[in-house]
């Protein structure tokens, strides 16, 4: 099994990078915590016109027809610059719930404006309590009990929450489920939650290996900057272990989100394994650079004025989006310690 990136998707995740790395600056992101919406209707139009909000959606429908494997990269830089807009939730979690139910007027109503940028989905299960960026969607899928429900936005009724993370909105989402919306029940219902809780996992895992990278690369330039005794703090041993126990654990879960994002996009069977790996190993990774890399900036890393909180707040966000370390613990060890459990590694990168 190959988990080679190929070419094309290594130079599209560059210009996406470029893009959004001089598009999506600290700035830009305090001023949109001033705003209603903290949301950018231009900053969508820009995401559109590069075909990233149709990038999973079917060519038939408008779309670019790609799959989550490869989105996970562009996912990883959205990390990188903490992105406040709902991209990484609509391609990766919307359009392909969207996608799964059997419904094709549903299908050919929403996903030609989904990849027009004309409309915004977002997706509500149990297992998060709260329902983000539901102040901006046209089109809430919901789940009630064993049944799903596509309701749009007059229908709903909002109830903000505040969240450790500020550029993060989350809402109560009080609305009254029929027959009318529900449009997935029973097993089949069951198995689209299991699978969109699966893609919300890889979603937080590949943004979480992007917010790692940045606050080491911050730390980097401030410990090289920062001088005392006449030397960078940067060449001080202690501080280049806690950088170098960082880019371990980084580099670590980068394959293990890759393998997710393979599992995921094909269908396989361990990708419930695979995505509550790749959640636990790139959060733990994240939470492990926000403990040293405010360490290494000492007192200046808790002040307002430094960015670093932005991406650490965000890192510490993830750990409960999508499951939280006990719920994805829970799934892991209900496998491995199931009877016909094929471990080992002859099993590693099996189907």
């Amino acid at each position: 099994m190959d988990f080679t990136f190929t070419e094309d998707q290594l130079l599209f995740q560059q210009s996406v990078r470029e893009f959004l790395v001089n598009e999506i600056t600290s700035e830009k992101l305090r001023a949109s915590w001033e705003t209603d919406t903290g949301r950018s209707d231009e900053m969508w139009s820009q995401l559109t016109q590069l075909g990233l909000t149709g990038l999973t959606v079917p060519e038939e429908f408008g779309g670019l027809g790609m799959s989550e494997l490869d989105f996970v990269l562009l996912a990883q830089e959205c990390g990188y610059v903490a992105l406040n807009e709902p991209l990484v939730h609509s391609v990766l979690v919307a359009t392909p719930l969207l996608l799964s139910i059997d419904n094709i007027e549903l299908k050919q109503t929403w996903l030609p404006k989904i990849a027009r940028g004309e409309a915004k989905v977002v997706v509500g299960v149990e297992e998060n309590g709260l329902v983000e960026d539901a102040h901006i969607a046209d089109l809430l899928l919901l789940q009630s009990g064993d049944e799903i429900h596509a309701v749009e936005k007059g229908q709903v009724i909002l109830h903000g929450n505040e969240s450790i993370d500020p550029c993060r909105q989350l809402f109560a989402v009080e609305w009254t489920p029929s027959s009318d919306t529900c449009v997935a029940s029973g097993e089949n219902a069951g198995a689209l939650i299991t699978a969109t809780i699966n893609r919300g996992a890889l979603a937080c895992a590949a943004q979480a290996l992007g917010l790692t990278q940045r606050m080491l690369d911050m730390t980097v330039q401030y410990t090289s900057d920062r001088h005392q005794f006449g030397k960078p703090i940067g060449s001080f041993q202690a501080v280049k272990h806690n950088m170098a126990n960082v880019a371990v654990r980084w580099e670590y879960a980068k394959a293990v989100v890759y393998r997710a994002a393979f599992a995921v996009a094909n269908n396989q069977l361990v990708a419930v394994e695979a995505s509550s790996h790749a959640k636990l190993a790139a959060c733990e990774a994240s939470d492990l650079a926000a403990q040293n890399c405010i360490q290494a900036h000492g007192a200046m890393g808790y002040t307002w004025e430094v960015d670093l909180h932005i991406f650490m707040k965000r890192a510490w966000a993830f750990n409960n989006a999508w499951g939280d370390k006990a719920f994805h613990k829970q799934r892991l060890a209900e496998i491995i310690f199931s009877a016909d459990a094929k471990l080992g590694a002859g099993n590693t990168f099996a189907a």
